[in-house]
């Protein structure tokens, strides 16, 4: 393996973070990243090929929100884009982990790790 394709991509977004899926209608805060794929093969197949996103780029846990119900997503980074709505998230588990949000932003209330 080169170095090249062993260094890491930085992620675009950051923890705290409020995005929105680039094709369908959720948003939510970022809680965590993969520096690339990191779920199982049984949900990656699950993806329609034609929209299947590349495993060689970061990966956002999102505590997501959409006009019906909250949940917990995984996103790649070439499906997200930053939410401007400056409309807090509703999911119930962002209050828990987080503060604000400030300027579109939410702070972790402690450490963050897995």
């Amino acid at each position: 393996m080169d170095v090249k394709t062993m260094q890491e991509r930085q992620a675009k977004f950051h923890i705290g973070q409020i995005v929105r899926h680039r094709v369908y209608p959720f948003r939510g805060v970022i809680f965590d990243v993969d520096p690339t794929f990191s779920n199982t093969e049984e949900w990656w197949n699950a993806i329609p090929a034609e929209v299947r996103p590349r495993k060689d780029q970061p990966f956002y846990h999102l505590f997501a929100e959409n006009a019906e119900t909250s949940y917990i997503a995984y996103v790649s980074e070439q499906n997200l884009v930053p939410d401007d709505s400056a409309q807090p998230v509703r999911h119930p588990q962002v209050q828990e982990v987080f503060e604000g949000p400030k300027d579109g932003t939410y702070r972790p209330r402690g450490p963050i790790g897995h």
